[in-house]
C-alpha cells in the first residue's frame, strides 16, 4: 500500500526512545502516545507494540537509559578527583551537570510513577546509580573525611542536595547560568561537609559576586 510505513527503522528501540523524549520536551510525559512518537519516529503506529507493550512500558525504558546516562555521568565527574572528598563533590556536580543536559530524562526519572518491581531492568539502573553515590560516601569514610558508620543517611543527604539544586535548576529557579549551578554545587557540597558556620577555606562567595535574589513564581 502506497504511504505505509514499514516495522523496520533500524535500531528501532533507540529510535523510538529518541522520539518519546522529543515528544515529552515538547508536550509534558502525561501528554505523550505512543501514536505521536510513532509518527515522530516515522514508523507505523503498531511498530512501536513490537518492543513496549504500552506507554508505561516505554516510560520506565526513558528512565532507565536516563539512569545509565546518570551513572556514567557521575563516574566520569569523579574520576578527576585527586581525593575521596574531590570525587563525592565531583559525583555530586556531574548529577546536576546531567540534569542540566538531559532534563527530559530527569523529568521522567523521578516526576512520573514507575513500579520497580514490575520493571527491573528500571530498578537496577536506579540502584545502580544511588551505589555510585554510596561508593563514594564510602570511599571518604575509609579516608577519614566522613564519620564511620552506616554510610546511608550520609547519602541521602548528598542525594538530597544534588536533587534539590538540579530540580531548582531545570525548572529555572535559580539565578545562575548553568555554568554558575554547578558553581553553587560546588558550595553547598563545602557546605553540607562543613557546615554553615564557614570555616577557614570554605569559599563565601556565591556564583556572579552578589547574593541571589529571591526568585520570582
Amino acid at each position: 500500500m502506497p504511504g505505509k510505513r514499514p516495522y523496520h527503522h533500524g535500531n528501532l528501540r533507540e529510535t523510538l526512545l529518541a522520539a518519546a523524549l522529543e515528544v515529552i520536551a515538547e508536550a509534558g510525559p502525561q501528554a505523550f502516545t505512543l501514536r505521536e512518537m510513532a509518527r515522530r519516529a516515522g514508523v507505523s503506529h503498531n511498530a512501536p507494540y513490537r518492543h513496549f507493550h504500552d506507554k508505561n512500558e516505554l516510560l520506565a525504558a526513558v528512565a532507565a537509559q536516563g539512569f545509565e546516562k546518570l551513572t556514567a555521568t557521575m563516574k566520569r565527574a569523579a574520576a578527576r578527583g585527586l581525593t575521596a572528598t574531590d570525587r563525592l563533590r565531583l559525583c555530586g556536580r556531574g548529577y546536576v551537570d546531567f540534569a542540566q543536559r538531559w532534563p527530559q530524562h530527569f523529568l521522567v526519572m523521578f516526576d512520573l510513577p514507575v513500579n520497580g518491581a514490575e520493571y527491573p531492568e528500571y530498578a537496577a539502573a536506579g540502584t545502580q546509580a544511588f551505589q555510585t553515590l554510596l561508593d563514594s560516601i564510602l570511599q571518604c569514610q575509609e579516608a577519614g573525611a566522613l564519620p564511620p558508620g552506616d554510610p546511608s543517611p550520609m547519602a541521602l543527604a548528598s542525594w538530597s542536595m544534588v536533587h534539590g539544586v538540579a530540580k531548582l535548576a531545570i525548572g529555572r529557579r535559580l539565578p545562575f547560568s548553568a555554568a554558575g549551578v554547578l558553581d553553587f554545587t560546588n558550595y553547598l557540597a563545602d557546605v553540607l561537609m562543613h557546615g554553615m558556620a564557614q570555616p577557614p577555606g570554605i569559599r563565601t562567595q556565591l556564583p556572579g559576586g552578589e547574593p541571589p535574589q529571591s526568585p520570582r513564581g
